[in-house]
């Protein structure tokens, strides 16, 4: 049975928390943008199977969890070692998926001692100037008015609308058959205000408080090449930096499309 729990954190803060409970291996999930930061049945169901414990939580703004404008990636690592701490967790695995993938990277690069190995899907590299950044994003207005500042990208946020063109038909099959949960609960964050949304763009496109250079432990680098959302060369730039990492690439495979690895990531995070 998942366990939700709302964690106090430093600063009177609240961090809504999600754990799966049981003995076995523990696994940190780290949600993309927009997401709830609960946990989702095709998640459950592949960490079950192997015998994993799944934690996951609410980055500030979604969720429950208290906002914090300003907040950079590496934040995000001592937020998850409170959240294990309050569920008895000693040393864990990080995943991450699309505006996750950078936060789970920040908790394998800040907590060495904790975490044994890290899996990124469809991540974003660290904010460059140089064209590369962009180059391939269907929709790259967010992000662009992020980089004017919050101001800014509230403003945009006004007047938004989601283009169903960033997926892939195989992203789309993927929304409508295994991972479908997982529109689902974008669905819902989104629902319940900007605020997580804008605070996840402004942290990806300044710097991120860590250098992926300094990641000590395993990581395993996952991106389809077909992805519109999150452009494959970022993976590509991050194989550039990260000391120890091993790239699936993933022909055909769009920006949800790519979860079909989900199952062998874990697999790979438990062999190390």
């Amino acid at each position: 049975m998942v366990v939700e729990r709302d964690i106090r954190v430093a600063g009177e803060r609240t961090l809504r928390a999600y754990d799966s409970g049981g003995d076995g291996s523990a696994v940190f999930w780290h949600h993309g943008t927009p997401h709830t930061g609960a946990i989702l049945a095709p998640q459950l169901a592949g960490a079950v199977e192997r015998g994993l414990r799944l934690v996951t939580y609410a980055r500030p703004g979604y969720g429950g969890s208290t906002p914090v404008p300003g907040r950079d990636v590496a934040s995000a690592a001592d937020d998850a070692a409170a959240v294990a701490d309050a569920f008895g967790v000693g040393r864990f695995a990080v995943i991450g998926a699309s505006g996750g993938a950078p936060h789970a990277l920040a908790c394998a690069a800040l907590l060495p001692d904790r975490v044994s190995a890290a899996a990124t899907f469809a991540g974003l590299a660290p904010y460059a100037e140089e064209g590369f950044w962009f180059e391939g994003m269907t929709d790259d207005g967010a992000l662009r008015a992020a980089i004017e500042g919050r101001d800014a990208r509230l403003r945009y946020a006004q007047s938004a609308q989601f283009d169903p063109a960033v997926f892939t038909d195989a992203d789309w099959a993927a929304l409508n058959g295994p991972w479908a949960a997982l529109g689902e609960d974008a669905g819902r964050a989104s629902e319940t205000g900007v605020v997580g949304q804008v605070d996840d763009d402004l942290a990806y496109v300044s710097p991120w408080g860590f250098d992926p250079a300094d990641i000590a432990v395993p990581v395993l680098v996952v991106h389809g090449d077909k992805d519109r959302m999150v452009p494959v060369r970022h993976s590509e730039r991050l194989m550039t930096v990260l000391p120890d990492a091993t790239r699936w690439p993933r022909p055909g495979d769009g920006h949800v499309s790519v979860m079909t690895a989900y199952g062998d990531a874990l697999d790979w995070l438990i062999s190390r």
